[in-house]
């Protein structure tokens, strides 16, 4: 099959592969040519796997139109269209020719737009063009008098682009594949190159990662049976059995890397930390003025039980925010000190670390100042590390970690130097798991002689599909359960065009200030026209602003986001709200990942304080910050944020007993998803509803994070909440494999896979920042 322009002569013959597996790995450039390999590259094509691998988005047939309503402009798209005419004139105003052709998909219509020097070099696209031919027409959707339109489009008419009269017949009865393209590769040429590679392929140069036992398990075909039916399909049938099993495959090798990891890890041995029975944990105990809920003790007999053993722990810990996910790992971290060990608390943020230390200090009382006057002699000593402490600060915790005066050692990546050493480290516990990658936490786990128990945290719920796929090697613990004290907080969403709306938002916020309470102000940006997030703080992700209309799938700006109103930028919302009457006289502060550690501290102490009730601030508030007198979240440009993001950002009020209000200002148009996520947040205060709701309406790839969503070797099929029970499955079979073989020594293609697709750069599951 060809384009409108011909064969492409740089495609050549297929080179035979030089051994069982080789020719999967050769460039595109060997095979076809450095023309079309060029622009396979820019869709990240490099070798002929690569090729392969990159699976039809959809599959259209000559009887089925892509609704011409419903596209958008600024839209890089491929639609299927019945031609409708198509006329050549010469241009009486500027010279040359131009052709307009009209396609319809029976309801609307779409003009297609050529222009050319000279009339004879557009009667080749008018006669392809006849009236009543379907095409594939792809290009990016513009406009002109108020008409949608292709300029100069790419496109196929099915049944007249092919090789010989048999293809022809052939492709316009058969599924026709159409897959992700770019502008300039349309998916026609893709299809053509992934066949040149394909058809000579033999079974001997296909290594197949699933073994033979567990195809026929299932009822799966092999490798090379699945790249034909998915790429070549005859029915409808044939790419969709191809694709269950491609779907299974990549699970499995998700899985099998997972259960690898697991046995690595089991294969070790640590000191067992069973804790004594008059220490500080039995002590801290007694000083509680409230009962742990059914939850947390639930959690902590399952942590203490895992602490207790010689093989190092390694669980997750999930909860809802205010879950009292801190008191549990509190209670483990002085287990392990009664045992004679020290813990480390990695949290993402400086404001989080600091925000980690107060409360421990807190929780603990005379607890923490073991060996000073008036410390309890059954307790320990925090200190904290963090990367811009002055050099003497730095120092004195640097010693109190290495001589093991320190019993817990709180702080940031900073932990993660060579430079940091501990006496006796048992317990590393990570909170915000989703804003660290494997290798990062595993950097602790290598300190010292014995590896450290591990206790993973996370205040963003995450549904069990997820949590099976990208936590596979850890136990989890869920808190479902809320202790005592936790206010409701009421959501509604506020359109930033309605001015009366908006005055009532900060007339709200004086209100509550003058009864004594805090308000946080929160922004997506810290400076005006900056086009680059707070440093600290995490942004909404590209599938978040494609969903939104914002980009388009290659990351540009839509034609439509020009209209938008600049996003609210920290700084100017500062000076706005003090210029505001009904503030006047009202301490407004500022916070932001770029302030130096020490400014930091110093607004949130003002904050908490009241000296400054209302805080503007980027998310480097979303987690973990705790003053019990906040009741308003305003969040300003609320349709950049993600669900869980919001849901995170809610959760800084009502910690007190005091009801809230949380305000989601924005400008999106009812109808988008960023409308869809936003009634969401304000429908439930549910963590682990909404985190259903997220996976739900975020693009697949997004789920398991960058480094399976946009790299090379990334996850292509996969979808965790509609393949969970494949993902199941999958789990089960990697376990049983794994067990017999812990090196899949005798699974080398799945060994090989797993090296290949993830590898140890890549095992970064859900970095979802």
């Amino acid at each position: 099959m060809s384009g409108p322009g011909g064969r492409d002569d740089a495609v050549g013959p297929a080179v035979p592969g030089d051994h069982a597996g080789g020719r999967l790995s050769e460039p595109l450039t060997r095979v076809l040519g450095s023309r079309t390999a060029q622009s396979l590259g820019k869709l990240g094509l490099e070798t002929v796997g690569d090729l392969l691998r990159h699976y039809p988005r959809r599959y259209g047939s000559p009887g089925e139109m892509t609704p011409i309503r419903d596209l958008k402009v600024g839209e890089h798209v491929t639609v299927m269209a019945q031609v409708r005419s198509a006329t050549a004139r010469p241009m009486r105003n500027r010279g040359g020719a131009m052709l307009e052709a009209v396609v319809t998909d029976g309801q609307d219509s779409l003009r297609l737009t050529f222009f050319a020097k000279r009339m004879g070099v557009l009667r080749m696209h008018e006669d392809k063009l006849r009236a009543g031919r379907t095409g594939l027409f792809t290009g990016t959707v513009g406009e002109y008098r108020g008409e949608r339109q292709l300029t100069h489009p790419d496109y196929l008419i099915v049944g007249v682009d092919a090789a010989d009269e048999d293809e022809a017949v052939l492709e316009a009865s058969r599924p026709i594949p159409i897959y992700p393209a770019a502008a300039g590769v349309p998916t026609w040429r893709i299809g053509r190159s992934v066949r040149t590679v394909l058809d000579p392929l033999a079974p001997a140069e296909v290594d197949d990662p699933v073994p033979s036992e567990l195809l026929e398990r299932h009822g799966h075909m092999g490798l090379l049976d699945a790249w034909r039916g998915i790429h070549t399909p005859e029915v409808d049938a044939d790419w969709r059995a191809a694709r269950a099993r491609l779907v299974y495959e990549e699970a499995l090798v998700l899985q099998a890397a997972l259960a690898r990891r697991r046995a690595v890890h089991d294969a070790h041995a640590t000191l067992a930390r069973p804790g004594r029975a008059d220490g500080a944990l039995t002590a801290f105990d007694a000083q509680l003025p409230w009962p742990l809920t059914g939850a947390q003790v639930r959690a902590g007999e399952r942590i203490a039980a895992d602490l207790a053993r010689e093989t190092p722990m390694l669980r997750l810990l999930q909860g809802d925010v205010g879950s009292g996910k801190t008191l549990v790992a509190l209670r483990a971290m002085l287990q392990v000190v009664d045992s004679g060990g020290q813990a480390a608390l990695l949290a993402p943020t400086e404001v989080l670390a600091g925000q980690h230390l107060r409360t421990l200090r807190a929780m603990l009382g005379a607890l923490a100042d073991a060996g000073t006057l008036g410390g309890d002699p059954r307790g320990t000593r925090i200190t904290l590390l963090t990367g811009s402490q002055g050099a003497a600060s730095r120092r004195k915790a640097l010693a109190d970690a290495a001589s093991g005066e320190a019993g817990i050692v709180v702080g940031t990546h900073a932990l993660l130097s060579e430079t940091v050493q501990f006496a006796d480290l048992g317990l590393v516990v990570v909170d915000e798991q989703h804003r660290f990658g494997v290798e990062q936490r595993d950097a602790l786990r290598t300190r010292g002689v014995h590896p450290p128990h591990m206790l993973v945290m996370t205040a963003t719920p995450i549904p069990r599909t997820v949590a099976m796929t990208v936590f596979g090697d850890l136990e989890t613990t869920v808190l479902d359960e809320k202790p005592a004290g936790r206010a409701e907080v009421t959501t509604h969403v506020v359109p930033a065009g309605n001015r009366a709306w908006l005055d009532r938002v900060w007339a709200r916020i004086a209100e509550e200030v003058a009864q004594g309470r805090r308000a946080y102000v929160v922004c997506p940006r810290i400076e005006e026209g900056e086009t680059t997030p707070d440093d600290d703080a995490p942004e909404a992700s590209a599938d978040d602003l494609a969903d939104d209309g914002l980009l388009d799938l290659g990351g540009k700006a839509k034609g439509e986001a020009k209209e938008r109103p600049p996003l609210a930028a920290a700084t100017q919302v500062v000076e706005m709200l003090r210029a505001r009457p009904e503030l006047a006289g009202t301490g407004i502060g500022l916070l932001h990942g770029r302030m130096a550690s020490d400014d930091k501290d110093d607004a949130m102490a003002a904050f908490a304080s009241g000296r400054t009730p209302v805080l503007v601030s980027t998310t480097v508030v979303e987690v973990g910050v705790d003053v019990p007198e906040a009741s308003v979240m305003v969040v300003m440009d609320a349709q950049h944020f993600g669900i869980s993001q919001l849901h995170q950002l809610r959760g800084r009020i009502g910690r007190g007993g005091l009801p809230g209000v949380c305000l989601l200002v924005t400008n999106a148009e009812e109808g988008t998803l960023a409308a869809e996520r936003l009634a969401a947040v304000a429908g439930t205060t549910d963590g682990f509803e909404l985190a259903d709701k997220d996976v739900e309406l975020r693009r697949e790839g997004d789920v398991l994070g960058t480094a399976q969503s946009g790299g090379r070797n990334s996850l292509r099929l996969l979808r965790v909440v509609r393949d969970a029970k494949v993902i199941a499955q999958a789990r089960d079979d990697a376990r049983e494999l794994v067990a017999a073989d812990p090196q899949l020594a005798d699974h080398p293609a799945l060994a090989a896979a797993i090296d290949e697709w993830l590898g140890e750069e890549r095992e970064q599951f859900l970095e979802r920042g």
